[in-house]
């Protein structure tokens, strides 16, 4: 009879077993945490995928080229932006990386209306959510002198 007993209760801790390991775990109800939380606005931020396009000038409000690409590190920060010089619709243009932090973006159009046409009307209420172009302190022929961008494997 204590035989029998004793392989009883072994059999129930060997059923119950996994009936307990799933009890003991917990799902966490908890809001993610807050630090990793922003905010529902992105008003004062511009979308980076509005980038891509976005016309390059130099200091005499000259068109240098377009921006074609950023690129980014493993941390997430951009450090080279790849602008497209000369070329038509795409065809013979010239790719050259800069660095990114060497270009200073407006979101006010070009002196003389370049960026905005005649029959566009501006309205400063509106808050457009990217820039209207960049600078960069070159010329149409330093950028063409540069070395192509070639993009690694």
């Amino acid at each position: 009879m204590k035989n029998q007993l004793l392989a009883a209760t072994a059999a129930l801790c060997i059923i119950s077993a996994p009936a307990f390991a799933q009890n003991t775990q917990h799902t966490n109800s908890s809001p993610p945490n807050a630090a990793s939380a922003q905010p529902q606005s992105a008003a004062g931020l511009w979308r980076s995928s509005k980038l891509h396009g976005i016309d390059v000038y130099n200091q005499q409000n000259e068109k240098i080229g377009d921006i074609d690409d950023v690129l980014m590190d493993k941390d997430g920060k951009a450090k080279l932006a790849v602008i497209g010089v000369g070329g038509f619709l795409g065809m013979g243009e010239h790719n050259v990386a800069v660095n990114f932090s060497d270009l200073k973006f407006s979101d006010q159009p070009v002196k003389g209306g370049a960026t905005t046409g005649s029959n566009q009307t501006t309205n400063s209420s509106v808050t457009k959510n990217y820039p209207d172009h960049a600078l960069f302190n070159a010329t149409k022929e330093q950028l063409k002198a540069m070395p192509e961008f070639k993009y690694g494997q």
